[in-house]
């Protein structure tokens, strides 16, 4: 091997090995098989490396060994590290940007919007069902009126009151108790917005919900106490934030709409 060719690997060696020292490291012989070691370094002639077997310095001439596989490895090794790292920083700021949040958040149960630190909170919505014309909120205890087939569980009106200009808009909630909730699309139908379908056995009287769900992000900040917000941008229309029980009929819902260019004449900014 030439003595520039030398220089450059015990460079190359020095740079990716020091970070890793007290590892555990394979240097790899041409012949096969390799040498677990703690660190080593390519001195003129020889490699210089520290037995993990036998705890104590030893050497091995440069050409039995591959110091082109071996830089590559530890390489790979370093970008691992830096990776592992990089994400354990992420989290951890995460963590504390969760933390100051909370601070911003209501003690009342309910959703709120959230944006500059500023929580703004939804209205909970009625809900409305096709085959009664009864109406009730449903965080009352009774049940909403239900019967056998297909049921359609609606908001009244075309338009939320609540706009945001956000694709990814940020909500709290805060309930003593929740089970499924999330974000759905809303379809507008006459003078309602469907929230959910509801197909009910004759005979079982099992329910099976239906529901255009969004896929979320959902981050518990305390206890009752979590951040939901759309994996994607939204697109432009009706959506809510709701929790149910699947088959219990407790559907909440908190209906919001997302207009890219602010609020409608109907529908104000919050």
């Amino acid at each position: 091997m030439s003595s520039g060719l030398i220089a450059r690997f015990a460079l190359v060696t020095l740079l990716l090995v020091a970070p890793l020292a007290a590892q555990r490291l394979a240097l790899y012989l041409k012949g096969g098989g390799e040498l677990l070691v703690r660190e080593y370094e390519v001195q003129g002639e020889r490699v210089r490396y520290y037995s993990l077997e036998r705890s104590q310095w030893e050497e091995i001439p440069v050409e039995l060994v591959d110091l082109d596989k071996t830089s590559a490895t530890i390489e790979r090794s370093q970008k691992r590290v830096e990776a592992m790292k990089a994400e354990s920083a992420k989290e951890r700021a995460a963590e504390r940007k969760a933390r100051t949040e909370l601070h911003y958040v209501p003690v009342d149960d309910g959703v709120y919007f959230f944006l500059d630190n500023q929580a703004t909170p939804l209205e909970q919505s009625e809900i409305l069902t096709e085959k009664s014309a009864k109406r009730t909120i449903l965080k009352i205890v009774s049940p909403v009126p239900i019967v056998a087939g297909k049921n359609t569980l609606a908001v009244a009106g075309l338009h939320a009151k609540f706009v945001t200009a956000e694709s990814r808009p940020v909500f709290f909630v805060r309930q003593s108790q929740l089970s499924h909730f999330g974000i759905v699309k809303l379809e507008p139908k006459k003078d309602q917005r469907i929230v959910q379908i509801v197909q009910v056995h004759p005979q079982t009287r099992e329910l099976f919900e239906e529901q255009q769900d969004v896929e979320v992000f959902r981050q518990q900040l305390a206890d009752g106490v979590y951040r939901v917000w759309p994996v994607q941008d939204l697109e432009p229309g009706e959506y809510a934030v709701t929790d149910y029980t699947p088959g219990a009929l407790d559907l909440r819902v908190w209906d919001f709409a997302y207009q890219p260019g602010g609020a409608s004449d109907d529908a104000p900014k919050p």
